[in-house]
């Protein structure tokens, strides 16, 4: 996963959007208004904070080294993905997902339906 598949990936959900909250090497990737990844994309290893199932975080940090509580974020609600090869893209395209749709899923329901959600 690069950089810039990451990025278009992120951006590729419907609402989408990258803003720079926390100056300009912070890509924080939200729906209306509410973050469901954050990168450094220029950083080396490249990772990605995402938010998570709790159950399911403790799952997949147990399996994948390159899987940890979310840096600078709730530990239990999301996990930090090194993007360093070792978990397959496929594994982090979901995960992206999982975390846009948990984010959505806490909209209102105008809003879901706006995005085209249930």
């Amino acid at each position: 996963m690069t950089p810039a598949r990451l990025r278009a990936f992120c951006l590729d959900f419907n609402g989408a959007v990258e803003e720079f909250p926390f100056g300009p090497d912070a890509s924080v990737f939200k729906v209306l208004g509410r973050m469901f990844a954050l990168s450094a994309l220029d950083a080396v290893p490249l990772t990605v904070n995402l938010k998570c199932d709790p159950q399911d975080a403790l799952r997949l940090r147990a399996e994948h080294p390159a899987i940890v509580p979310g840096w600078h974020m709730n530990k239990r609600h999301w996990n930090t993905v090194t993007l360093d090869g070792t978990v397959p893209d496929r594994l982090v395209r979901e995960l992206v997902e999982d975390s846009y749709d948990l984010v959505v899923a806490k909209l209102a329901k105008a809003d879901r339906l706006r995005l085209d959600r249930p």
